[in-house]
């Protein structure tokens, strides 16, 4: 009986983990046709962003707590994680396919493992150094690096930028993670809930930057084009937000839960092989054969990365109730490969 309903709780995890991966792939889909419309890539993030918070304000009602125990932790949740790395992949999908946007983002775990051996100076496996080097191969068949960066320059930059706020996203989870699991006794914060704050942070500097009331409001009562096809332009705004973010972040945080780190790597994986493929379909974004050989070894280096980062040094770490000893913070982040798109 035990073992059954251990296996049916993998299996929601699973589906719920698969539901997630295609519910972020989305995201650059659905925002595309907007930009190519005529609305700014700034304008799409803070509707995209603005929209959630609105929805996920209960939550960050419940949880008001976090604003006086982790305002360091919500407001870098808020500019990284959210504002930063939506801005950067919004901006660069406005000049580069959104599979290669996604593929170069993926250079994160890579990044913080960079992070880990020179500003932390720990030690990586040779595992990790593995999956550096192929994430960066495979990123350069992804770019084309033999026809002198066929692709748009300053989009490639904006699609790194973004991957450089997934760094620092995690480094900062490492810090607040750490501080949560200090000899204090203090719990760590509930993912959900800094979730629901960093959606409400990430929109208020968003009003700042983005100043959406300058923005053609008419834009979203027309239509845009998705290759070919007209589709309503409310219709694609309520993907963003319902399923790209509200569905997406839900369904990760709950899978993540219920499926092991490694597992969870995995499906993450799947989330720039759906978003390719989505590009291919809803926009006639081709690939050519070495850039989707280039794709797969980007996402085999990622994940190589991601499951082999290195623990923090030993010490006394409190455990989570009915738990064992509980794996370092950058190192779970890492293995539940969540990009915030």
């Amino acid at each position: 009986m035990h073992a059954s309903s251990r296996f049916q709780g993998r299996s929601a995890g699973l589906g719920l983990a698969l539901l997630s991966a295609f519910a972020f792939g989305g995201s650059g889909v659905a925002a595309k046709p907007l930009i190519e419309a005529g609305l700014d890539p700034l304008h799409v993030v803070w509707l995209r962003v603005a929209g959630a918070a609105l929805i996920m304000l209960p939550v960050a009602w419940r949880h008001r707590n976090l604003v006086r125990e982790r305002p360091a932790l919500l407001a870098g949740f808020g500019l990284f994680a959210v504002a930063g790395v939506q801005a950067f992949y919004f901006a660069s999908i406005s000049r580069i396919p959104v599979g290669v946007a996604l593929l170069v983002e993926y250079l994160a775990p890579a990044l913080v493992l960079g992070w880990v051996r020179f500003v932390q100076r720990r030690p990586v496996t040779r595992a990790a150094a593995v999956g550096v080097v192929l994430a960066v191969g495979g990123l350069a068949c992804v770019v084309e690096v033999w026809a002198g960066l066929s692709f748009d320059l300053l989009g490639l930059l904006l699609a790194l930028g973004a991957a450089c706020c997934q760094v620092g996203y995690f480094v900062l989870s490492d810090h607040g993670g750490q501080d949560g699991r200090s000899g204090d006794g203090a719990e760590p914060p509930h993912p959900v809930g800094v979730i629901a704050y960093g959606l409400v942070v990430g929109a208020a500097v968003l009003t700042v930057v983005a100043r959406p009331w300058g923005m053609d409001w008419a834009l979203l009562g027309g239509s845009a084009g998705m290759n070919g096809d007209e589709v309503p332009a409310w219709l694609l705004l309520g993907w963003i937000v319902l399923l790209a973010t509200v569905l997406a972040y839900a369904t990760g945080v709950v899978s993540v839960r219920m499926l092991s780190p490694q597992v969870a790597g995995v499906v993450a994986c799947l989330e720039a092989v759906i978003a390719t493929g989505l590009a291919w379909v809803l926009l006639g974004e081709h690939l050519s054969a070495p850039q989707l050989i280039g794709g797969f070894v980007v996402l085999t280096g990622a994940f190589i990365a991601q499951s082999a980062a290195p623990k923090p040094p030993s010490g006394p770490v409190a455990a989570g109730a009915g738990t064992g000893a509980v794996a370092g913070p950058v190192e779970d982040e890492l293995s539940h490969g969540r990009a915030p798109h």
